[in-house]
């Protein structure tokens, strides 16, 4: 089914990666991250889990319909009401696939399932047959294969094989597998389905014991041919293989790996940032390839090494992953089309006039505040300009705060719901704490803050500041994004983005079945 030189990348930032609590995508911003991860040159990109909610949907269609030159893929449990859901959403994609999964642990089919094995192979084999109605591009999974016994992971992957599944992914779902482990696992397979060789096996691994990055490589040594990731490793719990950190370990390992991935992977630190100025997931700054640390050198030996030559410490190029200056030249006086080309250069485009001039007017504004403009700028303009275009309910007229040493800071508040103009005033322990209580004696939301993260998207004493909020209520847990060069402002703008998500109905929905 493939070269054995070839190793083939699937994208689950869409989907796992979501699943992250509080990192829920709109329609609009998969597309973003799904534009990305094309231009990475990306093969799958799971784009999402159709049957969780018409917005889920959605997105898989607009993902599909946008997206031409990677496999589209949908999710699905072994039901058929998933399957057609998936199959509707990736009608209009020019290559699409269906991922349909059933557990297969002992404990799974016991105590979640509820079925005999010989029950969940027919299952299987049946999910498998439905999902080549639509294509013939069907991916199977076996939920939690990493604690499945390895004779029936034969049994039914010979099954599903002969029923069309093309890729046969072996997950790792609850992170419990050592790398040596998984990788004889993933070798014994390949070695005793008597079809092994009518499909590409897949590897999904989750980070619980921080070894999925390990494992997947392990696998890939292994036959492993295609690895399921995210970027910047995002997903539930401790989130999933890391795509940049699998993509360039096989890279620059050329001497191990028998494999190399098609990526282009000078896009990988603008997809880094992008998704986490999406989702309001920071990158720590030693964190391997796009961390901010990744390539610098503070200890004077490094140093002078590095300097008399740059692999005495350095085993990859920065620029080779996406880290280069990189600094727009732009100010106050600069047109819409400079400004418009520095974004199709960064991979950002605009499906009306509107949002482009909405954007610019946010970047004459930011010009105003801002000496400097640089490429993390524009991605936060883009997603604030985002933002507005939700519909929102509540937005921020105007904010004033005051602070003085032994005095109690106090914050006032106008703000705009659905179209009437309501003031706030309160005190709190600190400016943004003030603004906060303002602006609940306005909206009432009732939430509890469950998180509060101030980042400065680029360096410099007038950097935008990027605020993150999260929310709940009830249970449901929503993020909230705001930048400005004021910290306060930007603080109170995450805090009203995050205000309107709640007020949305909640859709979505991610079984916990819903997770390889």
């Amino acid at each position: 089914m493939s070269s054995p030189d070839r190793l083939f990348i699937f994208d689950t930032t869409l989907r796992d990666g979501e699943q992250s609590p509080g990192a829920s995508m709109t329609r609009e911003e998969k597309v973003r991250i799904a534009k990305t991860l094309e231009k990475m040159r990306v093969d799958v990109i799971e784009a999402g889990f159709p049957i969780a909610s018409q917005g889920d949907f959605e997105a898989v269609q607009a993902v599909a319909r946008t997206v031409k030159d990677a496999t589209i893929c949908g999710l699905a449990r072994a039901l058929e009401k998933d399957i057609d859901r998936a199959g509707e959403a990736l009608k209009e994609a020019n290559s699409g696939r269906i991922h349909t999964f059933i557990a297969t642990s002992p404990i799974h089919m016991e105590q979640k399932l509820r079925m005999s094995p010989d029950q969940v192979v027919e299952q299987a084999v049946w999910a498998v047959k439905r999902a080549r109605r639509f294509t013939d591009n069907v991916e199977f999974s076996a939920e939690d294969a990493g604690r499945s016994e390895i004779d029936f992971l034969c049994r039914i992957f010979e099954a599903v094989i002969d029923a069309g599944a093309t890729t046969i992914n072996v997950p790792d779902t609850v992170g419990y597998n050592i790398p040596e482990q998984f990788g004889e696992t993933i070798r014994t397979l390949i070695e005793r389905v008597p079809n092994a060789d009518k499909a590409i096996f897949s590897v999904h691994c989750h980070n619980d014991l921080g070894l999925a990055v390990a494992n997947s490589l392990s696998a890939v040594m292994n036959g492993a041919r295609q690895v399921e990731c995210t970027i910047n490793g995002l997903g539930e719990r401790a989130g999933n293989a890391a795509l940049e950190e699998v993509v360039m370990a096989v890279r620059t390992r050329q001497d191990v790996f028998s494999c190399d991935t098609g990526l282009d992977t000078t896009q990988i630190v603008s997809a880094s940032k992008l998704v986490s100025n999406i989702t309001g997931f920071p990158v720590q700054p030693n964190k391997a390839i796009v961390g901010a640390n990744a390539f610098a050198h503070e200890s004077g030996i490094h140093q002078d090494g590095v300097l008399k030559n740059r692999e005495t410490y350095e085993i990859m190029r920065a620029q080779d992953v996406g880290w280069t200056e990189n600094r727009m030249v732009l100010g106050k006086h600069s047109g819409r089309n400079a400004f418009r080309t520095r974004l199709q250069e960064l991979g950002i485009t605009f499906e009306s006039e509107e949002e482009l001039n909405a954007a610019f007017a946010r970047f004459k504004d930011l010009a105003d505040k801002k000496h400097e403009i640089f490429d993390e700028d524009l991605q936060a303009i883009v997603t604030d300009t985002g933002i507005d275009q939700e519909n929102e309910r509540i937005k921020l007229v105007s904010l004033r705060a005051h602070s003085e040493t032994g005095e109690m800071p106090v914050a006032e508040v106008v703000l705009s719901v659905d179209g009437v103009e309501h003031s706030g005033r309160a005190e709190g322990g600190g400016p943004v704490d003030a603004a906060y209580k303002a602006i609940e004696a306005v909206v009432h939301s009732g939430a509890e803050l469950k998180l509060y993260s101030v980042n400065n998207i680029t360096s410099g004493t007038d950097a935008q500041g990027e605020v993150t909020v999260r929310l709940e209520k009830g249970g449901h847990l929503v993020n909230g994004q705001g930048s400005d060069t004021d910290i306060v402002v930007a603080s109170a703008k995450a805090y009203i983005n995050a205000c309107n998500k709640l007020m949305e109905p909640v859709q979505k929905a991610h079984p916990q079945g819903g997770d390889v």
